[in-house]
């Protein structure tokens, strides 16, 4: 580890701070949304305008690397995310139109950053190190995103302080990385896999990436418009966001140590009722403040697994050779479930539907749905012998195609090592 962290601090230092301007960005605007009186659709609109602009993105950032390079997008799209954070506050632009547009471009430009950091983590990785350093990776963007709610603390929500830091961390976050000697890696992804291939393959795969794309998405876009509507303090309001991700960060581990071990499809259909139950206990725990924490830590717990058990279960249904193109496909099913949870959630959320418990009713209905569809395949397919599944991909759904790909050529390589061994047996 320590050599993953000697030849990738500059990347890893520069990915805290503009995780920390995005954490701090996302939870900020659903407290200033409550502040200038949007409504919870009007929000929803807002944090979905994220999503949309991640996903396209997604598809359009690797056509502008390989027309500029690598460092003149990181650069230029660094400066875009910076120049909307810093104009969210202002009289002119605080409107729930100009904050949905302003969030499609830092959703877009999050997106190509994303996509030029990952690929050069992977050029500076070797065989031997690119399992930790995507592991490390994934760390410090859960661990960026946890602090920002500390530093939502520093200043008054109403006024422009904290914008003004959000913005100067993603400013200064781009110096260390262009600043270091890493050489500019070649940009290489594979030709995405075509979802009817890909939903023949796995079912189970597919439907379940789409829902906990929602499920994400509503986390990560309307937990701080929830805890706004239900009258919790800015600290509260920090803490209970914090709680989704250190949640997500300390039960990844065991539940991809039992996944080695059971069925998928069974610990699938476990974490989805355990999430789902948290998320139901939730909407009742309103005044009990501890109880929300605990049930943001567990609904947090298991959608990051989730997420990876769902590719390691399309994973062992696919062959080696086409790993690595499913994942382009997984990512737009994932994405295109990001843009419609916000959306839906806001909905649920307002006072003539739900109100703020709706938050967790969408949340717990997407989780109990997962938990009963995984269910039902459970009745249609034959499981896989532990002994011929493939290896656990640990993943967050904030990953691009090229973070994916590498996750997917680590479970390939696992595999072939795995056959190499049996066969000199």
């Amino acid at each position: 580890m320590i050599k993953v962290i000697s030849s990738t601090w500059a990347l890893m230092l520069g990915m805290m701070l503009l995780m920390l301007g995005n954490g701090i960005q996302s939870t900020l605007l659903g407290v200033r949304g409550e502040i200038e009186g949007f409504s919870t659709l009007q929000m929803s609109f807002v944090m979905s305008g994220y999503f949309l602009g991640f996903l396209g993105g997604s598809r359009l950032a690797p056509e502008m690397i390989r027309r500029v390079g690598h460092v003149r997008v990181f650069a230029a799209l660094a400066s875009l995310i910076s120049a909307v954070m810093i104009l969210y506050p202002y009289p002119v632009f605080t409107n729930p139109i100009a904050w949905t547009v302003g969030r499609c471009i830092v959703g877009f430009c999050f997106s190509g950053v994303y996509v030029t950091a990952e690929s050069w983590l992977n050029n500076a990785a070797t065989n031997e190190t690119r399992g930790q350093s995507l592991s490390l990776y994934m760390i410090v963007q859960t661990l960026g995103i946890i602090s920002a709610q500390g530093a939502l603390l520093i200043g008054d929500p109403a006024g422009f302080e904290v914008f003004i830091v959000a913005s100067v961390l993603v400013s200064v976050s781009f110096a260390p990385i262009l600043l270091s000697v890493t050489p500019t890696p070649a940009y290489e992804t594979s030709k995405p896999m075509t979802l009817r291939r890909l939903f023949e393959s796995s079912p189970l795969g597919c439907i379940g990436i789409f829902l906990l794309g929602g499920v994400y998405s509503g986390l990560f876009g309307m937990s701080a418009v929830y805890g706004a509507a239900v009258g919790l303090t800015l600290g509260q309001i920090s803490i209970f966001v914090a709680s989704f991700y250190v949640g997500a960060l300390f039960l990844q581990y065991p539940i991809g140590w039992m996944s080695d071990r059971m069925d998928r499809r069974m610990l699938i259909f476990i974490g989805g009722l355990i999430g789902g139950g948290a998320a139901i206990l939730g909407m009742w725990a309103e005044e009990g403040f501890p109880i929300l924490l605990g049930a943001a830590f567990v609904v947090g717990g298991m959608t990051n697994p989730l997420y990876s058990l769902l590719l390691s279960h399309t994973n062992d249904h696919l062959a080696h050779e086409d790993m690595a193109s499913a994942s382009g496909g997984l990512i737009f099913i994932n994405g295109c479930g990001a843009i419609a949870g916000p959306l839906i959630t806001g909905w649920l959320m307002s006072p003539a539907i739900f109100g703020p418990s709706g938050f967790f009713l969408f949340i717990g209905g997407l989780l109990l749905a997962l938990s009963g569809y995984a269910a039902y395949r459970s009745t249609k397919r034959a499981s896989v012998p532990l002994d011929e599944a493939g290896a656990y991909a640990s993943v967050a759904p904030t990953l691009t195609s090229v973070a994916m790909e590498v996750a997917q050529e680590m479970v390939i390589e696992a595999g072939e090592d795995e056959d190499e061994t049996e066969a000199a047996a």
